[in-house]
């Protein structure tokens, strides 16, 4: 038995309804004796009947808006939430965690980017900043993490993936500019000023040696034991965007990821993150606080981070942040165990992290 469900078109209902308080009105102006005196009490009537019609319209309006705004949200966090796939809980012998917060409350967004995938060259994470945050930066985060997901496998040298990134940005902010000014007749190699990418790459090899690139971004946390530290205290390069990639880009070594170690990669609006009285937020001394907890894992620092975080803003962050956290647990694993044809991108997930922190 077939039933068929008869459905009035939106945009029929969307019209409708303003048409028939509009034809309400002029019907009652028209047709209604009491709308053709000129009395007090007629005029009284009269404002009445309007206001009541001008009032509907306005609901009816609000409550289209906010339809559409619901939508508008869906769907970003839709796209967010392929953009930031969930990471596993464990990548090559790496406890994992992470998540991110928006600061922007009209959709679940951010311009904030994270990965970490395990490949024949060692593990390879990354964490980017994208200028700017919300909706138009989503585009952004997805060419950055696209050439990445790429390079990582098929780049034995760190430096190169990283010129692979800054192709990709230039790529595509080069067509959006032509979709957003077609008049503009930007050439293949014009540079597009005022947009910019903070970018860090880490690369952890089978012993645990660290290998960075850092554009602008900054450096981790290394917590090792009870003591917490920058990963590396020298100059990152220029973020990927207004200035050309040096000719030679050589990655820095950074010292070793021991057993127990864990590294806490992080973005800007985190230690930017101010309170009612205008106090940046202290991300090292958290640390310090984190590492007397007992067990420390990568579950227990996102979720003590990010309450301080959200009790030190009140629940209202000025700009997006995200939070990447690495714990070596390779003890109990054999060294020459392989990665699989060209090193697995991900394991199979089997109990994945959140992506938005809420």
């Amino acid at each position: 038995m077939f039933r068929i469900k008869a459905r009035v078109p939106r945009k029929v209902l969307a019209m409708g309804l303003p048409t028939a308080w509009g034809a309400m009105a002029i019907t009652y102006k028209l047709a209604c004796p009491l709308a053709q005196q000129d009395s007090l009490g007629a005029r009284v009537v009269t404002s009445a009947v309007f206001f009541a019609v001008g009032t509907g319209l306005i609901v009816h309006v609000r409550q289209a808006l906010l339809r559409e705004l619901r939508q508008v949200r869906k769907v970003a966090g839709a796209a967010q939430s392929a953009l930031l796939r969930p990471l596993p809980a464990r990548i090559d012998g790496l406890n994992v965690a992470a998540a991110q917060l928006s600061a922007d409350r009209s959709a679940c967004v951010g311009g904030d980017l994270y990965e970490v995938i395990a490949t024949e060259h060692g593990l390879r994470a990354v964490m980017g900043d994208v200028r700017g945050h919300g909706i138009a930066a989503l585009g952004t985060v997805a060419a950055i993490l696209g050439s990445f997901r790429e390079a990582v496998h098929d780049e034995p040298d760190l430096g190169r993936v990283l010129r692979r990134l800054d192709r990709a940005l230039a790529r595509h902010l080069r067509e959006r500019a032509r979709d957003e000014h077609p008049a503009s007749g930007l050439e293949p190699d014009t540079p597009v000023a005022e947009e910019f990418v903070t970018v860090l790459l880490l690369e952890i090899g089978r012993d645990g040696e660290i290998t960075a690139l850092n554009c602008g971004h900054p450096w981790p946390y290394l917590l090792s034991g009870t003591s917490v530290g920058p990963l590396a205290r020298a100059d990152p390069l220029p973020p990927l965007g207004p200035f050309p990639l040096p000719a030679e880009l050589t990655p820095l070594p950074c010292g070793s990821l021991l057993p127990g170690d864990s590294l806490v990669l992080y973005t800007d609006g985190v230690e930017d993150a101010r309170d009612a009285r205008g106090r940046f937020f202290s991300l090292e001394a958290a640390l310090i606080g984190v590492v007397h907890h007992d067990p420390i894992t990568p579950q227990t620092i996102l979720s003590t981070l990010f309450t301080a975080l959200l009790r030190h803003t009140r629940g209202r962050p000025a700009d997006d942040m995200a939070l990447l956290v690495l714990r070596n647990d390779r003890t109990r694993l054999q060294c020459g165990q392989p990665l699989g044809a060209r090193g697995t991108a991900r394991a199979t997930p089997h109990n994945p992290q959140p992506t938005n922190h809420r």
